[in-house]
């Protein structure tokens, strides 16, 4: 037996218990006669004493020699520890080491295990595994855990099945990049790793699973951020005879269950926002609703003067920020070069500053009179005290730029609270979305969504105004889950391929397989996935999904660790029928 309790569990209450403890070696303070050794294992750390007199020398030797993350096994008496230490659970207590036996020397690590280390993300991301002994990773990992396993009892106690799909399926056009895999049995033609279990859930529906989910590795070959990562995670349901209301009760009910099992807190409201009203009023279809500082429209009451920069702005729009009056103009100036900086974009920005004695004064009272000031802060719902601050230009632009400063100001102000739970849903997403670059139509969540019945008559007239039936659900300023109501006829799917430039033969091609399902009998069905990884980060308090992933990539989609991507033997290129051209 290589330990009887863990490095976290023993207690007074074990005074005087014969003991056999394994683990890895913190830290050792050796005073000559006496040796601490911190113990760790996952479970926690336990203190080791060794000491002249009452320590075999030969034990005591052995222990000179311990360094930092040596894997060793102890046997000794659990004693009463002098300078107790009620920051550790073990701290009343320590062992009496009797034998020692060094199951693993240990090279020197490259960073210090420890909470608050010495070690960059490169280097960690390099040496993961010894990252992962580090207790705010390990414990990151074991949140993970604790909430996967509670999604799984919550969804198998209302008769959800969880049921497996392919992880080599076929590439479709639509969504982002697919990664591909090359087929050795069939030369010249290659899988794709699954960017969501998508037609297969809709399958399933059609094979009367009637209620199925499945945590699953997804794929997605795109650029990455601190929210993104090649391969990740979901909670993959779907749902048959249901409508929309149906799936936003069941998920809400997740959520809540979440928040109340992990957090202690109760949530009853999930207030809901269309796509439209989220964007007039945040700038973006996820917003963050702990705080305010909506968006007021001010093109009524700005336009018309001699200011020619808002005369010629498709939207001129602001926010009022609380308190913030008393800014200095060093501090404005700032803002006004953060959202001049080429992530944000934004050529300039007006300022109004609301004071005490009920007077204005702005960056534009060359153009503006104290009237005009005041209908401004009304539309901004300022007060004073309060900070208008104004952008204006292109329409969907201008908005960005706004929300981006929003949250910006958020953050600065610690507004955004990361033990404060703000969830909504997001509904009447539009069905499809112009493409510059392509000049068509593309889905906007994907082209099995259903468009609302009331807007069918538009598609042949003004598909950009139609609208999906499909829902988000954010949290805190992310969209942790999307999913819609999805087409289950024949004749309904093909129109949707229709709009989406697919020709009948492409379409039957590519999604044949779905298409003559539904010949055969396929229910109402419609579904919603939450990105785990990302769940998993925001009920952790963060908004970074890496250190709530084992073996993450980083930003070039590289795993540092085992070197991959990695080249192949020109032997197994010839056998997979492939030749590379690689460009210099």
């Amino acid at each position: 037996m290589y330990r009887s309790h863990n490095c976290g569990e023993l207690r007074a209450a074990d005074v005087n218990k014969e003991v056999t403890l394994a683990g890895w070696v913190q830290k050792s303070r050796d005073k000559g006669f006496m040796i601490w050794v911190d113990l760790r294992d996952r479970y926690g750390i336990t203190q080791l004493i060794f000491d002249e007199v009452r320590t075999e020398t030969s034990v005591m030797e052995l222990a000179k020699s311990l360094g930092r993350e040596f894997v060793i096994q102890v046997k000794g008496i659990v004693i009463e520890r002098e300078a107790k230490n009620d920051k550790l659970p073990t701290g009343a207590i320590e062992v009496l080491v009797k034998e020692l036996n060094i199951l693993n020397a240990s090279q020197l690590p490259p960073f210090t295990i420890e909470d608050e280390t010495d070690g960059g993300e490169d280097i960690r991301m390099k040496y993961r595994y010894l990252d992962i002994r580090r207790n705010p990773v390990k414990n990151s990992l074991l949140f993970r855990h604790k909430v996967t396993q509670e999604v799984r009892n919550y969804l198998s106690n209302l008769d959800f099945c969880e049921v497996e799909t392919p992880y080599l399926i076929k590439s479709t056009p639509e969504g982002a990049r697919d990664f591909v895999v090359p087929s050795r049995m069939n030369p010249g033609q290659f899988y794709a790793l699954p960017q969501s279990p998508q037609t297969f859930k809709q399958l399933l529906m059609v094979a009367g699973m009637d209620k199925y989910f499945q945590i699953v590795k997804c794929f997605r070959d795109e650029d990455l951020r601190a929210d993104r990562q090649p391969e990740f995670t979901q909670i993959d349901c779907e749902m048959s005879f249901i409508e929309q209301e149906d799936i936003l009760n069941v998920f809400e009910g997740l959520t809540r269950h979440l928040l109340r099992t992990i957090h202690n807190i109760d949530i009853e409201k999930f207030p809901r926002m269309t796509f439209d009203e989220a964007m007039r009023a945040y700038g973006n279809d996820k917003p963050d609703i702990r705080f305010g500082m909506k968006f007021g429209e001010l093109n009524a009451v700005a336009q018309h003067k001699e200011f020619s920069v808002f005369n010629s702005a498709e939207l001129i729009v602001g926010i009022a920020v609380p308190g913030a009056a008393s800014y200095t103009r060093k501090e404005i100036d700032g803002l006004i070069d953060w959202v001049k900086r080429p992530q944000v974009g934004a050529s300039g920005m007006v300022y109004v500053k609301c004071e005490a004695n009920g007077q204005y004064k702005s960056s534009v009272d060359k153009f503006y009179d104290q009237a005009d000031l005041a209908k401004w802060a009304e539309a901004t719902n300022a007060n004073e005290g309060d900070l208008i601050l104004v952008l204006s230009g292109p329409a969907n632009k201008t908005r960005a730029q706004l929300s981006a400063l929003r949250m910006e100001l958020g953050n600065r102000m610690g507004l955004r609270k990361p033990d404060e739970f703000a969830p909504l849903w997001v509904v009447d997403f539009p069905l499809l979305e112009w493409d510059e670059e392509s000049e068509r139509f593309h889905a906007m969540h994907h082209p099995f969504t259903s468009p609302k019945p009331e807007d069918m008559h538009l598609l042949d007239t003004d598909p950009g105004k139609v609208r999906a039936n499909a829902y988000d659900l954010v949290l805190n300023g992310n969209e942790i889950g999307g999913g819609s109501i999805r087409i289950h006829d024949k004749e309904m799917q093909a129109l949707m391929f229709k709009h989406l430039g697919f020709t009948a033969e492409q379409a039957q091609e590519q999604f044949g397989f779905l298409m003559n399902a539904f010949q055969y009998g396929a229910p109402p069905h419609g579904g919603l996935a939450f990105g785990l990884d990302r769940l998993t980060a925001i009920l952790g308090g963060q908004e970074t999904i890496r250190d709530f992933i084992a073996f993450p990539k980083n930003n070039s989609g590289r795993d540092v660790m085992i070197d991959a991507p990695a080249t192949i033997d020109p032997a197994q290129l010839d056998e997979l029928s492939i030749l590379l051209n690689v460009k210099e």
